[in-house]
């Protein structure tokens, strides 16, 4: 059965956005059949010719895994390289090794990402739609974050970041001002509050925070739409499987 590549690519799990692959596509760095195809529109049997990125050969899961974990702080969201490596970084997908099948964990990603120091609610699956369907901005899932700040957190703080804050974003190696879109805030007390954005920008939260003068101690995330880790009970570090109906569901209550 025939499929198009960009197709193909988004369903290894391999990639954490559909723009990621298809830019894997146009760099020249997907192969099918031994040959260079940069054409993402390119439709091709998988059980005929392999498919290689940079050497690795992807294939579709035969079956679909998901995952909720309580990600702990000191981990980043990403496959560790060689500089990562010498400075002893660690990946969140080094929690799952020797837990689960290699082949299911060599397809894992993560449903957008969280930065090494902050911790909570992560969602990590082989399901290449599924990150689509949650990290998507188009798609208007609000993600919960709780902060705790250095400084007293005063009602301009709250007013500005529900009205958006402007900060510094880098785009195709230039940086630019970018406007935040409103965001909903809870005061939880005079030095921690409750953020809920409907974007993800690099470091968002941290450089909203810092854009206005403060700064961010400790970076929590508790929910994603109606998916709340409190449901899971799960400590720092320990995850658990869940199903792709039950994440849905909850995230769209």
């Amino acid at each position: 059965m025939k499929i198009r590549l960009h197709q193909f690519l988004s369903r290894t799990g391999h990639f954490s956005s559909k723009n990621k692959a298809k830019n894997a596509v146009w760099e020249g760095s997907i192969s099918v059949g031994g040959r260079i195809v940069k054409d993402i529109s390119y439709e091709f049997n998988p059980e005929k010719r392999e498919v290689h990125f940079k050497g690795i050969k992807l294939s579709l899961p035969s079956n679909y895994e998901y995952f909720i974990l309580n990600k702990p702080a000191g981990v980043i969201c990403s496959r560790i390289n060689k500089h990562e490596r010498s400075l002893n970084k660690n990946s969140v997908f080094s929690l799952f090794k020797g837990h689960i099948d290699s082949r299911v964990l060599d397809s894992l990603v993560t449903v957008g990402r969280l930065d090494e120091g902050t911790t909570g609610l992560l969602i990590i699956t082989n399901d290449g739609s599924l990150v689509n369907d949650i990290a998507n901005p188009s798609k208007n899932i609000g993600k919960t974050y709780l902060l705790k700040v250095s400084k007293r957190i005063t009602p301009e703080l709250i007013s500005s970041i529900r009205t958006g804050v402007s900060i510094d974003i880098t785009r195709n190696e230039i940086v630019e001002e970018y406007l935040t879109m409103p965001a909903e805030v809870t005061k939880i007390s005079d030095y921690s509050i409750e953020v809920t954005i409907f974007e993800g920008k690099k470091r968002q939260v941290r450089r909203m925070v810092e854009s206005l003068g403060n700064r961010v101690l400790e970076l929590h995330r508790t929910s994603i739409g109606g998916l709340n880790l409190d449901t899971y009970s799960l400590n720092s570090g320990e995850y658990k499987k869940e199903s792709r109906e039950v994440i849905m569901e909850r995230i769209r209550k």
